[in-house]
């Protein structure tokens, strides 16, 4: 088997003028990725150094708060906006599986996201589409995440349109699965004081999970943590290249190639040194799908010899599942597939 490996690539040519060969270029080299491990690194997305130093600020800004007044931003677990606190998700359970080290994960988030309200003239509703919980305790924070959201998504719109290049659909394909997708920006803190540690069991940054939607696009400190499980069933390492965005493929993307492309397993294991964490900050963009859409193996991947392996399901209806998994603690029986996975790479 190949050795594991998280190609790099350089989507410049979709970002802004580029040649037919060089567009040519990128579509062959994200199919790949997303056939072979489901991740990518990419470059040449355009997103400006300062947005992402002001991003950082701001994150550094809010998770440096007392947990109190922290606390103060909490929302209910299905509108997926707002704070989670240390140990308030378990995201191996978003696939059926247990925790391993019998605690839920130890990091803390922020969720923010595109309200109903951006979506006149769709169905889109608060139920699915929440609006915003802003701190009123911070300065940089709001407009340094507002600016790099506008910013992760333009790069998610952008690869969903080398996606239908790839798959051979339409350019306007995924037109009608996300002109009013539910996208969230979920930012993650995984640096803890000394002796937060519990004693007698293994440290869990995140679980072992697969993201839910379409594509994440993913900014992390170039900090060891971050592990993809690699088709031969080994845990592998991997940190962001220089100026690269993190990308990796979600269920919305494999249910609609009938797994011809990897919604791929990956979990958070931060070091530990002197018993606290080294400091690790990411903040993922999911650009998820309309609640409404209904999504399931496209024709061309269904054969005889391969049948479809997925029902048709609305993407509101597989998120529900998932967020109900991770955050109110029940497990998602429908993840039949990727619990199986899990159980066949064994927890190491």
């Amino acid at each position: 088997m190949p050795r594991f490996h998280v190609p790099t690539i350089d989507i410049s040519a979709w970002v802004g003028p580029g040649s037919p060969d060089a567009r040519a270029a990128v579509v062959a080299a994200v199919d790949h990725a997303c056939r072979t491990v489901g991740f990518m690194q990419v470059v040449g997305h355009g997103i400006p150094q300062a947005v992402i130093d002001d991003l950082r600020s701001g994150l550094d800004e809010f998770f440096a708060l007392p947990l109190d007044a922290k606390k103060r931003y909490v929302r209910p677990a299905a509108e997926n906006r707002g704070y989670s606190p240390p140990k308030s998700e378990s995201l191996s359970y978003s696939l059926g599986v247990d925790p391993v080290t019998r605690m839920n994960d130890f990091f803390e988030a922020f969720n923010v996201g595109t309200s109903w309200r951006e979506y006149p003239g769709t169905a889109a509703t608060a139920d699915d589409y929440a609006e915003n919980t802003w701190p009123d305790d911070t300065e940089l924070f709001e407009p340094a995440v507002s600016t790099y959201y506008g910013e992760a998504r333009r790069v998610a719109q952008t690869l969903t349109r080398v996606f239908a290049a790839a798959l051979r659909v339409p350019d306007d394909f995924f037109g009608d699965v996300t002109d009013h997708s539910i996208d969230v920006l979920r930012m993650n803190n995984y640096a803890l004081p000394p002796g937060s540690i519990e004693l007698g069991a293994e440290l869990t940054g995140m679980g072992e999970h697969t993201d839910f939607g379409l594509v994440t696009v993913l900014w992390a400190d170039r900090v060891a943590g971050l592990q993809v499980l690699g088709l031969d069933g080994s845990w592998n390492d991997v940190v962001p290249a220089e100026g690269a965005l993190l990308v990796n493929l979600g269920d919305v993307a494999a249910r609609l190639t009938n797994d011809k492309w990897l919604s791929t397993l990956h979990r958070v294991k931060p070091p530990v040194i002197d018993g606290s964490i080294e400091r690790r900050r990411s903040a993922a963009f999911f650009h998820d799908g309309n609640a409404d859409a209904v999504v399931g193996p496209l024709p061309h991947f269904v054969t005889p010899e391969a049948p479809a392996v997925y029902e048709p399901v609305t993407v509101r209806d597989h998120i529900a599942a998932k967020l109900a998994g991770s955050r109110a603690g029940r497990k998602n029986v429908g993840a039949v597939r990727e619990a199986a996975r899990v159980a066949a790479a064994g927890r190491g």
